[in-house]
């Protein structure tokens, strides 16, 4: 099991789900070379001006490609287009979370955008949020995500429809004259020729520009381009993560409507999500350790909402009564998928750089996916604008690559921690009980365990949203107080949980695998060479 150095239990709106497999497709750098021979040719001058603006490729329609056109619509000396493989956009898709360091970004770089944000949004971070004992149903840790916020002045943690999001960063981008949306032909890969880069489409037709960005997803084919190795499969870096998830979503009456935003509910081996997404709508999520496509062998003769209670017996009436009322049409189950940090691995190419999932994916925890994809954005838009020659493309790039590699990486570590502890780590705490009789319930070293950390979780929660909300800028590469922090706080944890983290495969030694990478510690002759790698980094 690879994990990462530090914890966290703010569970997402937005899920990495893997789509239905589909044939992998050739990323042969010869191949394509041979695709794009007969192009014509693009040969820009050197200096970039409004006469001859900087020409963005976008690989992909997501967050983090949309927020950066957007965001670049008010400099005349650069030009975005986004090809998006899908015919039309269509209004699908659920809630994404927009947490604060991400709207803090949408203020200060692209007003309207957040403001229209702001008006179709559902505030989450004012309101009670934490983690429930699944079996009693008692509250065991709360997170408070409102006060670190407030301190900085920063708005609110929230969620949008994913399509009201699409819609408003859409609207934007075509707003004026120097942002343009294709759609209907995918990327398949790139070459490079000088300074022109040239993208293959799917249609065999080739883009050309002075720049390609790819934000293409987990499964990017511009990535897989970039370090020779296919999209999907063995071999990609994106793996599954040992975890399935059933999510449903449906218009409820909760009984805490507008005093609670999420609640986690945890217990052995599994854990239950239900979060408010607005307008009298919610959506809860199943998370359970299952092999891959553990759906194909599954029988469920009385519907999926029943069987997900069946696993769930025992637990809090909550739970039962949003599933007893949730049609077998508001249910998906998806496997998730994610990559390790690319800490080693080329965020980078000449004139191409990678972002949001192609370079990053993680798991949905801790709500920061987009977040981190929008973080992605805003560095590029401050580094891209200040570009007066196209001879300075590949340095700009790299800047972005060192101001964003530290503190994503760690954002994904600790998103994929969140649910290796929060499944293999966590059982109902031990309680002494004195009605009817004196007892004390579930006794055993994981209760134990799980009972010991309750206190010392509020600090961790503390440290964590500190993390988050004061390093949006990336202006650091390493925040020195979290890493102390989560050192410190972190240390105890795992001291505590050493027994029951190393049944499941966590253990003491966590850190630097899934922060790295098992696979990355190749071609390092022994300890010396990694770490002097390391610290160049630095």
């Amino acid at each position: 099991m690879r994990t990462a150095y530090i914890l966290c239990f703010l569970p997402g709106t937005s899920l990495a789900f893997t789509p239905a497999a589909s044939p992998l497709r050739s990323h042969s750098i010869s191949a394509l070379r041979s695709t794009v021979a007969d192009a014509p040719a693009y040969a820009p001058p050197a200096e970039i001006s409004p006469e001859n603006p900087l020409r963005v490729i976008i690989a992909g329609a997501g967050v983090g490609g949309l927020a950066f056109a957007s965001a670049m619509r008010e400099y005349p000396n650069v030009k975005c287009t986004i090809l998006e493989k899908t015919d039309e956009f269509k209004r699908f898709g659920g809630p994404i979370q927009i947490a604060s360091n991400a709207m803090e970004i949408l203020k200060d770089m692209d007003r309207d955008v957040f403001d229209s944000i702001s008006e179709k949004f559902t505030f989450t971070g004012d309101k009670e949020n934490g983690i429930k004992d699944g079996i009693r149903d008692e509250w065991y840790a709360k997170f408070d995500l409102g006060t670190p916020a407030m301190d900085r002045n920063m708005p609110y943690t929230g969620v949008i429809d994913r399509p009201d999001l699409q819609e408003i960063m859409l609207n934007s981008v075509r707003s004026v004259g120097n942002g343009e949306v294709r759609n209907g032909k995918g990327c398949t890969g790139y070459t490079q020729e000088g300074s022109v880069v040239k993208v293959a489409m799917d249609d065999g037709s080739i883009v050309e520009g002075d720049l390609l960005l790819g934000a293409d997803g987990i499964w990017s084919n511009i990535a897989a381009t970039m370090r020779g190795t296919p999209a999907k499969g063995e071999g990609s870096g994106a793996s599954y993560s040992g975890y399935t998830v059933f999510a449903g979503e449906l218009a409820y009456d909760s009984f805490d409507n507008g005093s609670v935003g999420y609640k986690v509910y945890i217990g052995p081996q599994q854990y239950f999500v239900i979060t408010d997404i607005g307008k009298g709508n919610y959506q809860w999520y199943a998370f359970l350790a299952r092999p891959p496509r553990s759906y194909e062998g599954e029988e469920r003769p009385d519907g999926t909402s029943a069987y997900i209670g069946n696993l769930f017996e025992g637990w809090s009436e909550d739970i039962h009564h949003i599933l007893r009322v949730t049609k077998e049409n508001e249910i998906q189950q998806r496997d998730l998928y994610d990559r390790p940090p690319s800490v080693f691995k080329p965020w980078t190419d000449g004139n191409v750089a990678l972002m949001g999932d192609s370079v990053h994916a993680m798991m949905p925890n801790l709500g920061q996916g987009g977040c981190q994809a929008i973080e992605d954005a805003y560095v590029l838009r401050q580094e891209l604008s200040k570009l007066r020659n196209r001879s300075e493309i590949p340095g700009a790039l790299e800047t972005y690559r060192d101001r964003r590699l530290i503190r994503s990486a760690a954002v994904q570590g600790l998103s994929r921690f969140a649910s290796d502890i929060i499944i293999r780590g966590f059982d109902t705490p031990v309680k002494l009980v004195t009605e009817p009789e004196l007892r004390i319930e579930n006794f055993n070293y994981a209760g134990i365990v799980t009972r010991m950390l309750q206190p010392i979780l509020p600090i961790f929660f503390i440290i964590q949203f500190a993390f988050l909300y004061d390093g949006w800028k990336n202006d650091v590469k390493i925040d020195v107080r979290a890493a102390i922090g989560f050192a410190v706080v972190g240390g105890l944890i795992l001291l505590l949980g050493a027994g029951t983290l190393g049944e499941a495969g966590i253990g003491l030694g966590l850190g630097a695998d899934f922060l790295l990478g098992g696979e990355l510690f190749e071609g390092f002759e022994g300890l010396d060479g990694f770490f002097a790698q390391f610290t160049n980094l630095l």
